[in-house]
């Protein structure tokens, strides 16, 4: 059974930074792209960052380029977020997912993710 468990959100002064891990286990974390989106209360569900397989390609949304790093350790089978320069409108629960697809990219859609953690929640206040 795939298990995705995300940590480090918390209460956050704007400005300041957090880093989010995502613990992966039930499957060869190795082989799949990574994902971390967000979701606002009232707003729908929005892409943050992706990385491929093997680390070396990544993306992100707009609004978080240049502020946000996506990375993954394979060797410990978890995926990090470091958010720096946080915002008021960055406050949401942030969940890890894990790619359908072996070997890809990664993706901007959600869809094309099979797995999803549970979500940790990052507030930032001004």
């Amino acid at each position: 059974q795939v298990q995705l468990v995300e940590s480090g959100g918390g209460l956050v002064q704007a400005g300041g930074s957090l880093r989010l891990s995502c613990a992966a286990s039930g499957r060869t974390f190795s082989n799949y792209p990574m994902g971390w989106f967000r979701q606002a209360p009232g707003k729908e569900r929005e892409f943050v960052a992706a990385i491929s397989w093997n680390g070396r390609s990544t993306y992100y949304a707009d609004s978080v380029k240049g502020r946000f790093t996506i990375s993954r350790d394979n060797a410990k089978n978890t995926v990090y977020l470091q958010m720096n320069s946080l915002k008021p409108e960055d406050t949401a629960v942030y969940y890890c997912a894990s790619d359908y697809s072996i070997g890809g990219l990664g993706s901007r859609k959600a869809h094309e993710y099979a797995y999803w953690g549970q979500g940790t929640q990052v507030t930032v206040f001004s």
